[in-house]
């Protein structure tokens, strides 16, 4: 089943095009991964698809019905931000309150595990929290809120690499037990690549990739070798990067599936990371941008 439908999706501020003609379908009880760069469009497209913000044209269904200004489908969302605001002298304890009634399927005694998890007491108020401290509490909202839509708009970004690490295990050991839809905005591919079950990768406000991750992770090879070599097996494949290295050459190329005996002829193979496969085909765009210019 579809949790999220965009069918040609255009956001406009003035002259600025935020989104060209998105489309995309995210399935339900997924983790997916939303990628791109800084102002890639990917907080807009949250914000559309959490009734935040209104398409200048196009289509968007959230569980079958337009999100914007629809209760039905806003109780069943859940938007967790980087820079989450909460109300002057709320302490941590209020927040968690005030949680229990926006989300119906909020698990109270899931949150407090997850404060003591993350080291909070309650009684802290929100203004004089650590970066890493405000982090883990919207963490903790959205992992407890077991909204069938969690979105998590970088807000791990304040946490160090144990409580992330925190923050991973518990998603994936909650969403075992609890399947839900999850959405990862992150620039931390690597960290996240073993979680994330289908990736969207937008770039200037358009969809570069929307793919499962086990597909992704074998579309792609770096190849290693005498320049005339390489250039013979990269013939015919879409190139995603190339280096020159004296007389060597090394290439990505995308869609590519070497036979074994080509390493006898001098050629190296390795394996692309979804990360790499992310930073080379945003390049590439960028490139392709860049000369249609």
């Amino acid at each position: 089943m579809t949790a999220v439908s965009m069918r040609g999706v255009t956001k406009r501020y003035g002259d600025l095009t935020a989104l060209d003609a998105v489309s995309l379908e995210l399935r339900e009880n997924t983790i997916h991964g939303l990628l791109g760069r800084n102002g890639a469009g990917k907080t807009t497209i949250m914000q559309i698809l959490t009734g935040q913000n209104v398409e200048t044209a196009g289509r968007v269904e959230v569980f079958g019905e337009r999100p914007y200004e629809n209760s039905r489908v806003l109780d069943r969302v859940c938007f967790i931000r980087e820079a989450q605001k909460y109300p002057d002298g709320f302490r941590v304890r209020d927040a968690l309150r005030s949680a229990t009634l926006l989300f119906p399927s909020w698990d109270a005694e899931f949150a407090a595990e997850l404060v003591t998890d993350f080291q909070l007491r309650e009684k802290q108020q929100i203004k004089k929290l650590s970066r890493g401290q405000l982090s883990a509490v919207g963490v903790i909202i959205g992992l407890a809120s077991r909204a069938p839509l969690t979105f998590f708009d970088e807000p791990y970004l304040g946490l160090d690499a144990v409580a992330r690490q925190l923050f991973y295990d518990r998603l994936l050991a909650d969403y075992a037990e609890h399947p839900r839809t999850v959405v990862l905005s992150t620039h931390l591919i690597d960290e996240v690549s073993d979680l994330i079950e289908h990736v969207v990768l937008v770039d200037k406000g358009k969809v570069l990739i929307d793919e499962d991750a086990d597909v992704l992770r074998g579309q792609a090879v770096t190849v290693t070798g005498p320049t005339a070599a390489v250039k013979a097996f990269a013939e015919g494949y879409t190139e995603l990067h190339r280096e020159e290295l004296g007389g060597f050459l090394r290439v990505t190329v995308a869609g590519a599936h070497p036979e074994p005996q080509l390493r006898s002829e001098g050629l190296e193979f390795e394996p692309v990371s979804l990360q790499q496969l992310v930073v080379r085909t945003t390049q590439q765009h960028l490139d392709d941008r860049k000369v249609a210019l």
